[in-house]
């Protein structure tokens, strides 16, 4: 059970093929953190595998968040920040960041592509509502390419 502004975690599979595995994820290749208070909270990255990817939506720096002893264990190019409430708020007019972090995961990753986010997200958001959220996550999208190509 949940109760409100307790730490959460959940989890996602992503496969070509149908996935029926049910169970929590123990060992995550990718985590996305949405809200840099939980790094206070709880272990975040518990079980990251050494070739992880790190996503954090914040405007600040490893550094300031005294995270950069934990990021230089990850390969080079697999952690990165991004402003996804900031970016929300600019296209959506709301502090809804899911959109700009499945952007910028699938830039960070590419274990997914923008216009296959950009298509999901269109088919549960109609009009401008959909195109807010596709303007959110292409910026987000750009400026992890941007990062990553500068600190290659």
């Amino acid at each position: 059970s949940e109760r409100m502004g307790a730490p959460v975690v959940s989890f996602c599979r992503i496969d070509t093929k149908e996935i029926r595995l049910r169970e929590p994820i123990s060992a995550p290749d990718a985590l996305i953190v949405q809200d840099v208070t939980l790094f206070k909270a709880i272990d975040v990255f518990q079980g990251l595998k050494e070739s992880g990817y790190l996503l954090v939506n914040t405007n600040q720096s490893f550094a300031d968040l005294h995270l950069a002893p934990i990021v230089a264990k990850l390969p080079a190019g697999h952690a990165v920040t991004v402003p996804a409430t900031e970016l929300a708020l600019k296209h959506i007019g709301r502090p809804v960041p899911n959109a700009a972090l499945l952007g910028a995961f699938a830039a960070l990753t590419g274990i997914v592509r923008l216009d296959s986010v950009a298509k999901a997200i269109r088919e549960e958001f109609h009009g401008k509502i959909g195109d807010a959220n596709v303007a959110a996550a292409t910026e987000a999208h750009d400026a992890v390419v941007a990062r990553v190509k500068s600190a290659a």
